[in-house]
């Protein structure tokens, strides 16, 4: 949709935008978000004004309205090729209007046009949308405000989609000319324990003394220079949850509408024993984005890793920390793709060994980000018997098919698990979320302070861990109600992650107001039931979000058979259609049109049309031509490194500078001298980690312990007794290097422990090590 990478500054030109209030309701799991737009022609023409803007990409627009001096006109939901006529024959004929459309390409990204403002008038236009918050690494519950729109990189021979044909004109965060004001109300069974924020925040306020309500807003002064995270956190997070909300009291009983909706958010238990075992089977494919983005710096504090250095440290990570016997490849993709193995390789010392050296080498040089040749190119190869293929797939999520890339991932879930890694500001949420949903995985972004690694090992467990199979969903209700789901079949489930099922309930009970959901699955073999019992009774009045979030989901499953080309003969289309205009919730086929009715003059000519620029990142630079062709590059704001003489010289780039030299992080040192086996070799690149000479280090060895044994253990004490807090990174390493340990059924590792203890200035216990 949005094909262009340009810089349209608005130097000369009047921003018909003038500012954005932002006021969030948050209902335990679930948000309600209504934005303010200010508008105010202070030109002598009547004016068209187009604002392209990102939104989450799970979230579901439910209302949008206009208001002019004191008249309030609230849009309908219409099928789009219609809402688009309707707009144009309203402006041409002198009427204000104003037409909102999701992109054709991406459903994250929306069309806002306000037209034929008059001289001097000011319009007000609000936007409501309702969205799930996700669950974090560490029970935070994340909602998200995209505030900045990275240009989506398109495909070469890609049709833009007439959905938003406007150019998105970016222009840096600090040339904004709208200020952004958010202030949100927390709602939630249970107490509030704190709001986390990636930008500042004003103190939280609690409402009550149970702490289950608080305000909270953004302190005044918002930079647009990256989108605006809340983290939540409340205590008991993991409880199973059940909303059950009433019907619209307007809507025919038996639709979706008139009968009441159940929502319910699952946490199901994993039996411990079997969550103690990790799978050593496995092909594991890191996809790696190597477009000229990633080269930007990961946050704009000072001291910050370009996003290719950090994606460069997490895959060591990653290569330290796989089981031997498991398969795996890397394959960096920009304009074009490659592999570091023309397939899979067995993971040993020495495919460890040349995976790293060409790690250590990759540069973000690849120009823009093509994503969907490289994974129709790992769906064609054949997949390795009993080694269950795990993508794991790295972007900062710019791509202007997004619907394609969903498709593709969906099309291929029976073989492949997909997890997702969004990374820096601007990343587009429809395509890490969805690539993950659609491909049974978790999904995880990365911005500001974040880093990567311990987001990364998160993702890894869950991929190692056995997978539940035979997952089925049992509804009990009492007679006379039945029971539709509108969310698709749960396909995956992790431990320590939520399910969100809604389903329509219709009918009345004689009697029995409980109703009662079981979910069984297989694991190991072995069979698990866990039962959730709700209320049939509405809880207090929760708006119409449960509905509009279940109608969101079924119109999201609708569309994607749609594109899949089941739709035609079964009235997909039409369906949604009808589904989005009795819920009015925004869709692929459906746009919201408000038209005041003014006695306006017919417009003479083409009206005065602005772009409202959308806060960028980094710097951008519009796509060059040669010979009138466009040359598929994305050094956003980075031009392509010169050569002198033959050799490369440094790029200068619009793009925050990374430090010139970072410091060497010890952790990362010691990973790097681990072996594939788990087990370390006493060397002096050892002993520098550790503070120590080689004579130091190999001293206190006791005299009937192997050295390699003594050098591992000192490696454990070391993790154990400096870096705990990181022990989400190195828990795989550890765990190697405990098993290579007992393999080797060294005696006097109690006494190696303790000389270890003595060495280091430590006081690591034998049984914390797991030995």
């Amino acid at each position: 949709m949005v094909n262009c990478c340009g810089l349209i500054t608005v130097k000369n030109k009047p921003v018909p935008l003038k500012s954005i209030a932002v006021e969030v309701s948050v209902q335990g799991h679930v948000a309600t978000v209504s934005s303010t737009l200010q508008y105010e022609n202070q030109e002598k023409s009547p004016l068209e004004a187009i604002f392209v803007f990102p939104l989450p990409g799970e979230a579901a627009v439910c209302r949008f309205s206009a208001k002019i001096g004191q008249t309030e006109v609230v849009a309908e939901v219409q099928e789009k090729q219609k809402a688009r006529e309707q707009y144009d024959d309203s402006l041409s004929s002198g009427q204000q209007a104003f037409l909102l459309e999701e992109s054709d390409e991406s459903p994250d990204v929306f069309k806002l046009s306000v037209g034929s403002l008059p001289p001097g008038e000011k319009a007000s236009v609000s936007l409501d949308y309702v969205t799930e918050l996700a669950v974090q690494a560490d029970d935070g519950l994340r909602l998200c405000l995209p505030a900045v729109l990275n240009p989506r990189y398109q495909p070469q021979g890609s049709d833009s989609g007439s959905g938003g044909s406007a150019l998105v004109s970016s222009v840096p965060a600090a040339s904004v000319p709208y200020s952004l004001s958010l202030t949100a109300r927390v709602s939630s069974p249970h107490p509030i324990c704190r709001v986390e924020s990636n930008c500042p925040l004003d103190p939280l306020n609690y409402l009550n003394t149970e702490k289950t309500q608080a305000t909270v807003s953004l302190a005044a002064g918002h930079q647009f220079d990256r989108d605006v995270e809340l983290l939540l956190y409340y205590q008991d997070t993991h409880q199973p949850t059940a909303i059950v909300e009433a019907a619209q009291t307007s809507a025919k009983p038996g639709s979706l509408m008139g009968d009441p909706v159940v929502m319910l958010s699952l946490y199901p238990e994993f039996p411990k024993d079997v969550m103690s075992t990790m799978t050593s089977l496995g092909e594991f494919l890191f996809v790696v984005d190597r477009s000229g983005s990633m080269s930007c710096s990961m946050h704009n504090g000072s001291g910050a890793q370009d996003r290719i250095g950090s994606a460069r440290d997490t895959l060591l990570l990653l290569l330290k920390s796989l089981p031997m016997g498991c398969y795996f490849n890397i394959i960096g993709f920009g304009s074009s793709y490659e592999s570091f193995f023309p397939k899979s390789v067995e993971y040993s010392q020495k495919t460890m060994d040349e995976a790293l050296q060409k790690v250590k080498a990759m540069r973000a040089d690849l120009g823009g980000t093509e994503i969907l040749q490289p994974l129709k190119h790992i769906y064609r190869q054949p997949c390795l018997p009993d080694q269950p293929r795990q993508l794991f797939l790295f972007t900062d999520g710019e791509v202007g098919n997004t619907k394609e890339v969903l498709d593709l991932v969906n099309a291929n879930a029976g073989s492949h698990r997909c997890f997702s890694f969004g990374i820096g500001e601007g990343a587009s949420s429809a395509l890490i979320s969805g690539v993950a949903k659609q491909g049974g995985g978790h999904a995880q972004f990365i911005t500001g302070q974040d880093r990567m690694q311990p987001k990364v090992m998160q993702s890894l467990r869950f991929a190692l861990q056995p997978a539940v199979v035979d997952i089925s969903v049992k509804w009990n209700v009492p007679k006379g109600v039945s029971v539709t789901p509108l969310s698709p079949p749960i396909r995956v489930l992790f431990q320590g992650q939520r399910a969100l099922l809604y389903a329509q309930l219709t009918g009345k009970s004689s009697g029995d107001t409980e109703g009662s959901v079981t979910v069984k699955y297989s694991l190991a073999e072995q069979p698990v039931e866990n039962q959730l019992s709700f209320s049939l009774k509405p809880t207090e009045d929760t708006g119409l979000t449960v509905h509009r979030l279940g109608a969101r989901t079924l119109i999201r499953s609708l569309e994607m058979e749609e594109r899949q080309g089941d739709g035609e003969k079964k009235g997909v289309k039409e369906k949604v259609v009808e589904l989005s205009v009795q819920s009015g919730v925004s869709s692929a086929f459906t746009a919201f049109i408000a038209v005041h009715k003014v006695d306006g003059e017919a417009v003479q000519g083409p009206m005065l049309r602005r772009q409202v620029p959308t806060p960028r990142y980094m710097g951008f630079r519009r796509p060059r031509k040669r010979n009138g062709t466009k040359v598929q590059r994305e050094y956003m704001g980075c031009r392509r490194p010169r050569k002198r003489n033959g050799t490369k010289v440094q790029r200068d780039s619009d793009c925050p500078a990374p430090a010139s030299n970072p410091v060497k992080d010890p952790l990362l040192q010691l990973i790097s001298l681990q072996k594939a086996s788990g087990s370390w070799v006493l060397e002096a690149a050892l002993a520098e980690v550790l503070g120590k000479t080689e004579e130091e280090v190999a001293k206190p060895k006791p005299a009937p312990v192997d050295q390699e044994v003594w050098a591992t253990v000192l490696a454990l004490v070391w993790l154990y007794g400096f870096k705990m807090e990181a022990q989400e990174e190195w828990q795989f390493l550890a765990t190697k290097a405990v098993s290579w340990i007992q393999a080797q059924k060294a005696a006097s590792v109690s006494e190696c422990v303790q000389a270890g203890n003595t060495l280091l200035g430590c006081q690591v216990q034998k049984d914390t090590l797991g030995l």
